[in-house]
């Protein structure tokens, strides 16, 4: 079973490709969901050298960012480099 880490939000990359999908209400929707239940699922990650990539979660990633956290649970994965 995997075990959620809590990993610094400024350490974690988001590609370019997954940053053109973000979707503004969806972010606000899921800050406003984190903020009365908080964080369901940990987001997905994978480790490349000092940082962690993200895999799986960018709008979970982004609504805690907009909720000024600094950390977020995370699930570190093995993933195939996009």
């Amino acid at each position: 079973m995997l075990r959620a880490n809590k990993i610094a939000i400024d350490d974690i990359y988001v590609p370019a490709a997954r940053r053109r999908a973000l979707d503004a209400d969806a972010v606000r929707a899921l800050a406003e969901d984190i903020l009365e239940n908080g964080l369901k699922i940990p987001i997905l990650v994978r480790h490349d050298g000092k940082r962690h990539v993200l895999v799986e979660g960018m709008h979970r990633l982004e609504a805690a960012r907009s909720l000024g956290e600094t950390e977020i649970d995370a699930f570190l994965v093995q993933a195939r480099k996009h």
